[in-house]
C-alpha cells in the first residue's frame, strides 16, 4: 500500500500571527515540503492545479520536473489535472516529458476541479463538464496508445495524421487516477477504462465514501476488468499530530477555524466527527485511518492534506517527521495483516510495464 501527501498549494495568512507567505516562499515550501516526504519513508507526493489565487501549483510538471531531479524514489503524482480546461494533447506531451525525466516515477490524477470561472478562462464551459472529462479523456488515452491518431470531437479542433511527442517512457503510459467527490459519472469512468479511483474525501463523510467507492468497484467488475475487490481505490484525508491530542487540538484550531475552505463554519469537532480529518494523537491518527479499510475495503493508496491552512512549513515539516517516524510504519504492518493475496497494490512503471512484457510474449 502506497502512503503519501498531497498538497493543494494555498497561500494563506498564518492566523496566529497575521503573516502570509509570499507566493515565492510558499513555492520553495512546497518543494521543501516534497524533498521531507521521501526522505521520511513516504511512497508519494501530489500536486493540485490551480489557476486563480490564492494558489500557486498552476504549472504541475514544472514543480514535478523540479521535484524529480531532486529525488530518487518518491512517485510524483498530481492531487487533479483539470482534464476539462487543459488540451489534452498538451497533457500527453507534458506527462510523457515528466516520465522519461523522473525515469517513470510518474502517474497523474484527472479532475474537475471545484473552481467555476476556470472555465471560461481556459475558453470552456462549467455546464459542459462532464461531458469534457469525458471527451478529453477518451483522447488523451488515445494520444498515448497510438502512434498516429486521426480523431474528430466536439471540444477542439480534429487531428489528422498526429503524432505525439515523446512517446510515453517504454510505450507504457502514466497510470491515471481519476478523482471526485461526489460524481458518480467519473467513478463511472475510471470503472470503464480500468483505472483508479481516487475518492478525495476529505469534506465528506464516510458513508457517502462508502456509496461512491462501492460503485466503481461494481462497474469496474461489470466492464471485465476484475473482481470487486481488484479494484484500485485511494483515499485522501487530513491529520494534524502532537504527542499530547490535547496539545494537538489547542494548536491546529486557530488553523482550522480560518482555513479558507472550511473555516468560520462547522466547529472543528463536529467537522473530526463527519469527516476523515483526525487531530490528535499519532495513535489516534492510526486508529483512524486504520478504520478507513471498514469503509470502503483493502485500498491501495492513502495520500494526508498536511500543509494548508497557513501552516508555517517549520510545522508542517514537524508533522511530516511524525508521520514517517510514528504512523506510516504502523499502517504499512496493520494493512498488511488480513490482506487478501489477490488484492493488487497500486500500479507503477515498473509493474506496468512487467504486464505489458508478459502480454507482448
Amino acid at each position: 500500500m502506497q502512503f503519501g501527501i498531497f498538497s493543494v498549494g494555498d497561500v494563506t495568512p498564518d492566523p496566529t500571527n497575521g503573516r502570509t507567505p509570499s507566493e515565492h516562499e510558499r513555492i520553495k515550501a512546497i518543494v521543501a515540503i516534497a524533498l521531507k516526504a521521501e526522505e521520511v519513508g513516504l511512497d508519494v507526493f501530489a500536486t493540485g492545479e490551480h489557476h486563480n489565487p490564492p494558489f500557486v501549483p498552476s504549472s504541475p510538471t514544472t514543480m514535478l520536473g523540479y521535484i524529480a531531479a531532486r529525488t530518487e524514489k518518491l512517485i510524483l503524482s498530481t492531487a487533479t489535472t483539470l482534464i476539462t480546461t487543459n488540451d489534452p494533447v498538451k497533457i500527453a506531451e507534458d506527462y510523457a516529458m515528466l516520465q522519461h525525466l523522473a525515469d517513470g516515477r510518474v502517474d497523474l490524477m484527472m479532475g474537475r476541479g471545484n473552481t467555476g470561472p476556470v472555465y471560461p478562462w481556459f475558453g470552456q464551459d462549467i455546464r459542459e463538464g462532464i461531458n469534457l472529462a469525458k471527451e478529453n479523456y477518451a483522447l488523451l488515452r488515445r494520444l498515448w496508445r497510438e502512434d498516429v491518431v486521426n480523431w474528430e470531437g466536439k471540444f477542439r479542433t480534429p487531428l489528422q495524421g498526429f503524432t505525439s511527442t515523446p512517446r510515453p517512457l517504454d510505450d507504457v503510459p502514466p497510470f491515471v487516477w481519476h478523482g471526485s467527490i461526489r460524481s458518480p459519472e467519473i467513478a463511472e469512468q475510471a470503472a470503464f477504462y480500468g483505472d483508479g479511483f481516487f475518492h478525495n474525501n476529505i469534506f465528506w463523510p464516510a458513508d457517502h465514501t462508502r456509496r461512491m467507492v462501492q460503485l466503481y468497484r461494481r462497474r469496474y467488475a461489470h466492464y471485465g476488468h476484475g473482481r470487486p475487490e481488484e479494484a484500485i481505490v485511494g483515499l485522501g484525508g487530513q491529520v494534524f499530530m502532537r504527542k499530547n491530542s490535547q496539545d494537538a487540538v489547542r494548536e491546529f484550531r486557530p488553523y482550522f477555524d480560518n482555513a479558507p475552505v472550511y473555516g468560520h463554519g462547522p466547529s472543528l469537532e463536529d467537522f473530526t466527527e463527519q469527516t476523515p480529518l483526525t487531530v490528535g494523537s499519532p495513535q489516534q491518527v492510526i486508529e483512524r485511518t486504520l478504520s478507513f479499510r471498514e469503509t470502503v475495503g483493502d485500498y491501495q493508496r492513502q495520500l494526508f492534506l498536511m500543509d494548508h491552512a497557513g501552516l508555517p512549513l517549520k510545522t508542517v515539516l514537524e508533522q511530516l517527521d511524525i508521520l514517517g517516524e510514528e504512523v506510516v510504519p504502523v499502517l504499512r504492518k496493520e494493512f498488511a495483516i488480513g490482506r487478501p493475496a489477490d488484492v493488487p497494490d497500486a500500479p507503477t512503471h515498473a509493474s506496468l510495464r512487467s504486464v505489458q512484457e508478459v502480454s507482448a510474449a
